[in-house]
């Protein structure tokens, strides 16, 4: 069964409907935001981009598919693996909604997680 996976920037998370899974997806916690104002069930720190890449990034939309490519290669290493799993594992049949802080909806690591967790997903279903 392919999850639900829904993306929200932090600062309007309160437009998560209930009963999801809120995963925070940063490596860092979210500038201005006060962690008792955040309501999320899990911070896998490990599944956001290294520190370098995203440095190197910088939210520079024509850095975009370089980006995506070397997260996703990043998404793909045994501890990110196993992290991605225990997330879907964690989730169970709760939809799941990703936390980011970017304020580009359209060129953010939130995007290429929700690939790697679709195509986890997939994976264990079909072994």
């Amino acid at each position: 069964m392919k999850p639900e996976i829904e993306l929200h920037r932090v600062y309007d998370h309160a437009g998560v409907a209930p009963g999801r899974y809120r995963v925070l997806v940063d490596r860092l916690w979210p500038r201005g935001v006060r962690r008792e104002d955040l309501a999320y069930d899990a911070w896998p720190k490990d599944l956001a981009p290294s520190p370098e890449l995203r440095r190197w990034f910088g939210h520079r939309p024509e850095r975009w598919a370089e980006f995506h490519e070397r997260y996703a290669a990043e998404l793909k290493g045994d501890a990110q693996r196993q992290g991605l799993s225990a997330l879907l594992r964690d989730a169970g049949s709760r939809p799941i909604a990703l936390l980011y802080g970017a304020k580009d909806p359209d060129h953010n690591h939130a995007l290429v997680l929700r690939d790697a967790l679709l195509r986890t997903a997939r994976h264990s279903h079909s072994s």
